[in-house]
């Protein structure tokens, strides 16, 4: 793909010296359009309740359940709501989950000081044998068991469940169903190769000099400064350049400062504006040659809670200067040349991950797509905006391109819904440790890593590491 198109073309790093020198023009973006209004927030109110939320989200996808609950199992299946049921009768009940959870972390547990409750440690997960499910709809509730998997759900996700009430007062389900994929739209391919580059967790301000060596690598790249004519020629076919959060390392977090008396931290610098300097920088290099989508992140300086609105533009005076530079945000979608893109910064997964048995976060990600919700934790286990007549983390339609920012490794697959959708799922690895980005060719949906890793000294024996332009 990227790389076969630079083996093509003659090296010419070795060559003689040409008095004409050869230049690429970048390939342009025939279309574009972003299509992240839903998640930009207007006059915000935090004095609403998150029942609200949880209620709408019920409401606009019940419908959906129940198609696909009759596809499923039968379209004479009876659909009753909780407080219809009746002991013994078979039938399908739809409504959100709840996961009671033992280990799940509780602030009035941590303040309960009169119980002498020792603080409970971080874990990487929090799911436990004893958990429960609860299913809930508008008026009732009522605990599941059967023929489902306690472990591997979460809190929040709208389902259809058949069974029956037991004389117990618990439901006994036999079958269960998610919404699944929603209609796509026809994706429109660019008739030669042409490429977005997805790049995320920067972690600038952080202590490794590998990183920042494999930042300016990727940089030199994809503005053609490195590389003989032929990775040249590839490089201009990049057209995109999206930036999936955590721009900024977790080191410039500087939190404790609060604490500290005013004497000692009248005269520091908080650790965040030398990155802040740096990004933008790095971003005035790429926008004078490429469009870049730049994406908050978990460590970012934006809102916290999702979905977290773009980054303002005055912390990059010099970047800003280009139209090129786009602040979006997370989660952010747009269509690029006929092809729709959905993505976050990853905090949508690692959520997820710590709260049920699910260990791969490709496996989240299509997961997440399967039950219709791209954050279905939020707002219980991860912090969300209290919406009160829409919930816009439903899939309103199916993207062709579906990512995640900040995992530990690169992985990608093409998945098929029940219509015939077909959807890439990418995993994008954590740049600060891993030196790797992806790129995704929007002729074919073909999807490759591509190494920036510079020299250590481990690597002087056996000349590993360098730029690795292959999958």
């Amino acid at each position: 793909m990227f790389s076969e198109q630079a083996s093509k073309r003659a090296h010419t790093l070795l060559s003689p010296p040409s008095a004409e020198s050869s230049t690429f023009a970048r390939v342009p973006v025939t279309t574009y359009t972003n299509s992240s209004q839903p998640f930009r927030l207007g006059e915000r109110s935090f004095s609403r309740q998150y029942a609200h939320i949880y209620a709408t989200r019920l409401i606009h996808m019940t419908p959906l359940l129940v198609n696909r609950a009759r596809q499923r199992w039968s379209s004479e299946v009876s659909v009753k709501k909780l407080c219809e049921l009746q002991p013994g009768e078979k039938c399908c009940v739809v409504g959100t989950l709840f996961k009671s959870m033992q280990l799940q972390p509780s602030i009035l547990r941590e303040i309960s000081e009169e119980h002498n409750l020792l603080p409970q440690p971080p874990r990487s997960k929090y799911i436990h044998p004893d958990d429960e499910l609860i299913l809930e709809d508008e008026l009732q509730r009522i605990r599941l068991e059967g023929t489902i998997d306690v472990s591997r759900l979460v809190t929040g996700i709208v389902l259809a469940v058949l069974g029956s009430v037991q004389d117990d007062g618990k439901f006994l389900v036999e079958d269960h169903c998610f919404a699944d994929l929603p209609p796509q739209k026809p994706m429109t391919v660019p008739e030669a190769d042409r490429f977005v580059l997805l790049v995320s967790g920067l972690g600038l301000g952080g202590c490794s000099g590998e990183s920042l060596l494999g930042t300016q690598l990727m940089v030199d790249v994809v503005t053609g400064q490195l590389g003989d004519e032929g990775e040249q020629n590839s490089a201009a076919h990049i057209s995109r350049v999206i930036l999936a959060g955590n721009l900024l390392s977790q080191n410039t977090q500087s939190r404790d400062s609060i604490s500290k008396a005013k004497y000692l931290t009248k005269k520091t610098q908080a650790a965040s504006v030398e990155a802040i300097k740096m990004l933008d920088e790095i971003l005035l290099q790429l926008s004078a040659s490429v469009p870049v989508d730049v994406m908050p992140g978990e460590f970012d300086p934006t809102n916290y809670t999702l979905p977290q609105q773009p980054l303002h533009p005055c912390m990059f005076p010099l970047a800003s200067a280009y139209s090129t530079l786009q602040l979006v945000t997370n989660p952010y979608q747009a269509t690029i040349d006929g092809v729709r893109f959905l993505g976050t910064s990853g905090q949508n997964v690692s959520d997820i991950f710590r709260y049920s048995s699910m260990e791969d976060h490709l496996e989240i990600l299509e997961w997440t797509l399967r039950v219709g919700h791209i954050s279905p934790t939020a707002p219980d286990t991860l912090g969300c905006y209290p919406f009160y007549k829409t919930d816009p983390f439903i899939f309103p339609e199916c993207p062709h391109v579906y990512f995640c920012g900040n995992t530990p490794k690169f992985c990608s697959k093409i998945i098929r819904g029940p219509e015939e959708q077909t959807v890439l799922l990418v995993a994008v690895p954590n740049f600060s440790t891993t030196q790797t980005a992806c790129l995704v060719n929007l002729r074919n949906l073909a999807c490759q890593p591509i190494s920036f890793s510079g020299f250590s000294a481990e690597d002087d024996d056996d000349l590993g590491g360098g730029l690795d332009m292959g999958s």
